[in-house]
């Protein structure tokens, strides 16, 4: 039996996709690229046919069905894509589909219906439309796409600079908090050799942990694709024939590819995991193990920094050279960062230099605060 709440979520589900459908066809009107434009008119149609489920339901709910409005905010943002371009609201739009992506999936009213797979494929394809922007330069989808891919050696290297600071900053606190408090060489020296291994265990662990969950999580995901795929072939054919619209193939080569695909099953299955999920079978995340070894390496080579000094001298001349080296090593890393951010290697490295001494002080203050209330 239909209760008022019932109705209600039907109008508020009608609306949403009123809207959904205006903005999609303000940003197919106004996108320059054919084959884009193309995605996002197709995206509108399925929204209309969203709305039509819901004023059946309606209906049969005894509500009387109005005009079809978009409400104010969507009127806002086709304004926008249709005098400033759809690159403007996308991100907009792409983040509540993102958000909304499984709203249906507790509705049973969508129960044995393509809506909650569409509505997922609708976040998916807009947010790799996000992913590519801006889109200045001529050129497919694909290209588009494919070059940020291409960036890992990039990301590699932006990972090794931020793990080593990770470990120089934390561990140079930690032994300039035990040198306030005490100023026995040999125990700043286990204390800092205890935070280097205690720091790289964690951060081992926190990324093994990080790439397993990523694979599992892949995995459920092509578990799901596959049941859509044996369930309703001819729609995963249809997402099929839209991603590839959007990269730049015609209404015809995307039939004959999708057309191909469907043939066999697993090559059918490795596509939409590949175009769909934006997943690459033979990989899932990489493996896990190499992961955990490479930030234990690298947050390993940044703490073991501070502690240097501790293995040639004593006292005070010993907490001094650590504060040097460690400053030299913490401008060297701000000036490594200046390879993404492209600011002028003084200020990033004189800005990492003052934040990590900074860090360092504090914790000299607080551990010698600290040794002289325990000692009395």
């Amino acid at each position: 039996m239909r209760t008022g709440e019932d109705t209600r979520r039907y109008l508020e589900n009608w609306q949403e996709e009123i809207d959904s459908a205006a903005e999609y066809r303000a940003m197919a009107k106004s996108e320059p690229d054919a084959s884009l434009a193309r995605v996002y008119g197709n995206l509108a149609r399925m929204e209309e046919a969203h709305i039509t489920f819901w004023e059946d339901k309606l209906r049969l709910a005894g509500v009387e069905v109005g005009a079809r409005r978009p409400s104010w905010r969507s009127r806002v943002l086709g304004w926008i894509a249709r005098r400033l371009g759809p690159d403007l609201v996308l991100a907009t739009i792409a983040a509540r589909e993102q958000a909304d992506q499984n709203y249906y999936v507790t509705q049973p009213e969508t129960a044995g219906t393509r809506m909650p797979a569409q509505e997922r494929w609708h976040a998916k394809v807009l947010k790799q439309l996000v992913l590519t922007q801006p889109r200045g330069v001529q050129g497919s989808f694909l290209g588009r796409l494919e070059g940020r891919h291409r960036a890992v050696g990039g990301n590699a290297l932006r990972a090794a600079v931020l793990g080593a600071n990770d470990g120089l900053c934390s561990n140079l606190s930690l032994v300039m908090g035990v040198a306030g408090a005490a100023t026995d060489a040999q125990l700043i020296l286990v204390t800092g050799l205890a935070g280097l291994l205690a720091g790289a265990c964690s951060m081992a662990l926190g990324e093994w942990v990080s790439v397993t969950s990523s694979r599992e999580l892949a995995q459920r995901e092509i578990r799901i694709e596959s049941s859509e795929l044996a369930e309703d072939p001819e729609g995963e054919g249809e997402e099929l024939k839209l991603i590839y619209e959007a990269k730049g193939l015609s209404s015809g080569e995307a039939d004959t590819m999708v057309h191909h695909l469907l043939t066999d099953r697993a090559t059918a299955l490795d596509a939409l995991a590949r175009e769909e999920l934006g997943i690459e079978p033979s990989e899932l995340g990489g493996s896990a193990w190499e992961a955990a070894a490479s930030s234990f390496v690298l947050f390993s080579v940044g703490a073991i920094v501070p502690i240097l000094p501790f293995l040639v001298t004593r006292g005070n001349a010993a907490v001094v050279s650590s504060g040097a080296v460690s400053g030299l090593a913490l401008f060297a890393i701000g000036a490594a960062i200046t390879l993404f951010t492209g600011m002028p290697v003084w200020r990033s490295g004189g800005r990492q230099l003052l934040l990590g001494l900074a860090a360092a002080g504090v914790t000299f203050g607080l551990g010698k605060l600290i040794g002289t209330v325990v000692t009395g």
